[in-house]
């Protein structure tokens, strides 16, 4: 699919594809210049064309998801199975902030961890991107979750895991500075 790029986020990972630092970055993709000459995986936009065989999108859909390079331009070539139309609660601003961060947490949790009902959930890094999908994904394999973050990002976590605590039957948040 072409994509009209609305919006895209910035990771790591492309910060250390495009210096080359730490080096050995360099040795998976390429020793001088980047493989792809465009950054970025993440995005969020318009669907400008679809191919024949797509069916659950159309042109003129506000979508969003990860491709594989490209992401940072005013157009990327995405395939379809990558991309999904912009949930209404969610803006075109804020979407690309999902696939990458949110697919760390689950891979994470889910095949790392192997998260069961009625596991306890110490996350790291609460109020960062992965962090905060990490508590919401935990809380729904049905995990008891505790946020850790610095102190300066505590009044964002506290906020986050209060919104995510707010389903539950037992327990409270409690911030410790």
């Amino acid at each position: 699919m072409l994509v009209q790029v609305g919006a895209a986020s910035v990771h790591p990972g492309a910060y250390f594809v495009m210096t080359g630092e730490p080096y050995v970055v360099r040795l998976a993709f390429r020793l001088r210049r980047p493989r792809h000459g465009i950054p970025g995986r993440d995005l969020a936009g318009v669907a400008a064309a679809v191919g024949k065989d797509v069916t659950a999108l159309r042109p003129g859909d506000e979508v969003f998801g990860q491709s594989t390079a490209g992401t940072l331009a005013e157009s990327a070539c995405v395939p379809a199975d990558n991309l999904l139309s912009v949930p209404a609660n969610l803006s075109v601003v804020d979407a690309p902030a999902v696939p990458t961060s949110a697919m760390a947490a689950l891979q994470a949790l889910r095949k790392i961890a192997n998260v069961r009902p009625g596991q306890t959930v110490l996350v790291t890094g609460t109020s960062g991107g992965v962090g905060s999908f990490a508590v919401q994904i935990a809380k729904a394999f049905g995990a008891e979750e505790t946020g850790v973050c610095s102190t300066r990002n505590v009044d964002e976590a506290a906020d986050a895991l209060r919104y995510v605590a707010a389903g539950h039957t037992r327990g409270k948040v409690v911030v410790t500075v």
